[in-house]
């Protein structure tokens, strides 16, 4: 028997890399390698900061302040023309109760108010109109009035009455009782404060003459409340419209600073306002 010599085993081919596939390899190795470099670098850099939120700039209303001070104040803190203001409140496009015929005036509510680039006057109209239907229409204001036999709107002309004619709360009570009084008795109000307002001026001096004066806010001569708000109430002022102390007072006079004095009796009226007419020399002198 003859014996084939042994087949070699054939070997497995390791594949060889061509010169094309050498450069595509160290092409993705450098690829690799700039990715590599990039991802720290791109970990390493600051997100984009967030703009800081705009600050507003604050427009306070005191208390009491009519709406012409409002709207010239409304004005430099919008940045806008003089008048500007004035005339979006003229429009007649705020949502005001169907009494006040269109005049803002009482129901732009007394407050700090924020006021941005983008803030427009009319923006910040509804803004102080709202708040003060928010204000005015608590139940307690609304019963009160009620109570009381008068509208809302009355009852918001009263509040800025005794806004502009009281300066603490104790005052207020007092003089809010002193009109509701004298409108009980068919009595004129005679109050300073509305016949100024009519004259478009603030003075502790009012002449015989004034009184005498032929205008709808002259409540020398004319019976009944003014015709709209002298000015825009708080809510202080406003409760004690709706709910004011027990009295018979039916004058006061400021004495002095601090020193109001409230009486049912015409004659010691008249000695109070002897004494102040007394003080207010001496003060001139």
């Amino acid at each position: 028997m003859v014996n084939e010599p042994p087949q070699d085993t054939p070997r497995r081919r390791r594949p060889r890399m061509t010169r094309r596939g050498w450069l595509a390899l160290g092409a993705g190795l450098v690829a690799v390698a700039a990715l590599a470099v990039l991802v720290p670098l791109l970990l390493l850099k600051q997100p984009p900061a967030v703009p800081p939120p705009e600050k507003p700039t604050m427009l306070l209303v005191p208390e009491g302040w009519r709406a012409s001070q409002v709207y010239e104040a409304a004005d430099k803190a919008l940045k806008v023309a003089p008048g500007t203001t004035r005339r979006t409140a003229e429009a007649g496009t705020l949502k005001l109760p169907a009494d006040a015929l269109g005049n803002p005036e009482g129901f732009l509510f007394p407050a700090t108010y924020p006021v941005y680039r983008k803030t427009t006057p009319r923006g910040l109209l509804d803004y102080m109109v709202r708040t003060a239907h928010q204000r005015f229409g608590a139940d307690r204001i609304t019963s009160g009035a009620q109570r009381n036999g008068v509208s809302l709107y009355q009852t918001v002309t009263i509040a800025s009455v005794v806004q502009a004619e009281a300066d603490t709360p104790e005052d207020m009570g007092k003089v809010a009782r002193v009109i509701h009084n004298r409108l009980a008795q068919g009595m004129t109000l005679q109050m300073d404060s509305t016949l100024n307002y009519g004259l478009g001026r603030s003075t502790l001096d009012t002449s015989h003459a004034d009184t005498r004066m032929d205008n709808p806010y002259n409540t020398y001569n004319r019976q009944g409340l003014p015709p709209t708000p002298i000015g825009n109430p708080g809510e202080q002022a406003m409760h004690a419209a709706v709910d004011p102390p027990a009295g018979d007072w039916l004058y006061f006079v400021t004495v002095r600073p601090g020193d109001t004095r409230f009486t049912a009796d015409y004659t010691e009226h008249l000695r109070n306002v002897e004494e102040f007419n007394a003080q207010r020399a001496s003060a001139a002198d």
